[in-house]
């Protein structure tokens, strides 16, 4: 099997590194995408990575998905919270999609402890800071195989 994964990053995600690296870690947006690439690249598929501040944007990419990826590999940042839009979106996605979050937001402050995206997706990894992202490659690809 072949095909793009979508690696699709929410608002001030294009910041890891910098911004509050004891919570999110030290590790740039480019070193995630390049560590869940190594992953799934062997196994013949390609990543299409994609940050917006925007959540129209966001949702533009999503639809753009259904007929370009095989896949989506999602950390909405802070819109986890808040977008129905989001939510909606990724309803009308076919393939497997995987929630991603350095962070645990249940163990968070109250407010983040709603995902409104985990509905629409196959499922949700977080807490793990780095290591989410290898664990959603290899659950992209283990959904993929079945």
């Amino acid at each position: 099997m072949s095909g793009a994964i979508l690696f699709l990053s929410g608002p001030n995600l294009n910041l890891l590194g910098e911004r509050s690296p004891e919570i999110y870690g030290t590790e740039t947006l480019a070193d995630h995408e390049r560590r869940f690439t190594a992953i799934v690249a062997p196994a013949g598929f390609s990543v299409s990575s994609v940050q917006s501040n925007s959540e129209a944007t966001l949702i533009e990419a999503i639809h753009e998905a259904r007929t370009k990826a095989v896949a989506i590999v999602f950390n909405p940042g802070a819109l986890t919270h808040s977008s129905w839009a989001l939510r909606d979106a990724l309803e009308a996605f076919n393939g497997p999609k995987i929630e991603v979050h350095l962070s645990n937001p249940a163990a968070r402050e109250p407010f983040r402890h709603l995902s409104t995206v985990a509905g629409a997706v196959s499922g949700s990894i977080a807490g793990f800071g780095a290591l989410g992202y290898e664990l959603a490659a290899h659950a992209v690809l283990a959904r993929l195989k079945a």
